[in-house]
Parts: structure tokens; C-alpha cells; sequence
């Protein structure tokens, strides 16, 4: 079966997976003792963890969402994992945000109690966002497309 590979879902799904094993490294780091390294990496982690979120709002707005295109015996499965999906990474984004800020405020209580909560959120928001990915584009061919301007605006 032959597929090609949408290039910015590609992209955003390979930004994600590089900030997931950014955050492992990171992780490693701080046990390390390496709180220079350790910052530097996570705040890379968290620069691609944002590139993920532009190409992939800017793709909904302008190009859309691809709806899932597999057998519709098993859509109401992917549907609810694709929730489960966006669950965790609405949780993982904001447990993101409040981490780095309390780190890089020097909270470091906080920081130290947050963080391997948030990094174990963020590793499954990977590894679900790239089952996502498997099932959109590599397993199936995905469904139609349509960005929310379109939608939206009626043209």
C-alpha cells in the first residue's frame, strides 16, 4: 500500500517527538546535577513543544483538521483516544507552562514537585499525539480536510 506523508503533520509530529526526548534528556541532566544543561535543554524542549502548537493551529486555521479516514467500525475508538489526546495535551501544555515559569522563577520547590509529574504527561501526549499521527496518515488514508476559515466563513 502506498502513502505519502503531509508535510506539516510530519513536522509538528516530529517537533513533539523531539521535545518528548528533549524532556528525557533533560530529565536526565537535573539528576545529574547539570542545572545549567538541564535548563537549556528543557527550554529547547519547550521551543519545539510551541513550534508543534503554531504549525499546528496555523494548519487548522488555514488548511484544516483531517478527519479520520480508517474503517468506521473502529472510529468511535479513535474518536475517543483522539480526546484522551487532547485532554492530555491541553493538561500537558498548561502543567508545561506553569513548570518552566516556576523554574525559571527559581521556585524551586514548585519546579521540583511539577516536573516529573509534567514530563510523564508530556511523554504520553507524545506517544498518543504520534498513534494519532500513525492512524491519520500511515495505517489509513485520512478523511477530508477543512480549515476552520472555510468552515466558519461558509466558502
Amino acid at each position: 500500500m502506498e502513502h505519502s506523508f503531509p508535510i506539516l503533520p510530519t513536522i509538528s509530529t516530529s517537533c513533539i517527538v523531539i521535545s518528548a526526548v528533549l524532556v528525557g534528556y533533560g530529565w536526565y541532566l537535573i539528576r545529574q546535577r547539570n542545572v545549567e544543561a538541564h535548563k537549556k535543554v528543557m527550554l529547547s524542549a519547550a521551543s519545539f513543544a510551541l513550534l508543534f502548537f503554531i504549525i499546528y493551529i496555523s494548519r487548522t486555521l488555514f488548511i484544516g483538521n483531517t478527519s479520520f479516514g480508517g474503517p468506521e467500525s473502529i472510529r468511535i475508538y479513535y474518536t475517543i483516544f483522539l480526546i484522551f489526546h487532547i485532554f492530555l495535551a491541553a493538561v500537558g501544555a498548561v502543567f508545561g507552562i506553569v513548570t518552566i515559569l516556576s523554574g525559571l522563577k527559581n521556585n524551586l520547590i514548585r519546579h521540583k514537585r511539577l516536573g516529573p509529574i509534567t514530563s510523564v504527561v508530556w511523554f504520553c501526549t507524545a506517544v498518543t499525539g504520534v498513534a494519532v499521527y500513525l492512524l491519520l496518515y500511515v495505517f489509513y488514508r485520512g478523511g477530508e480536510t477543512t480549515s476552520m476559515i472555510k468552515a466558519i466563513l461558509g466558502f
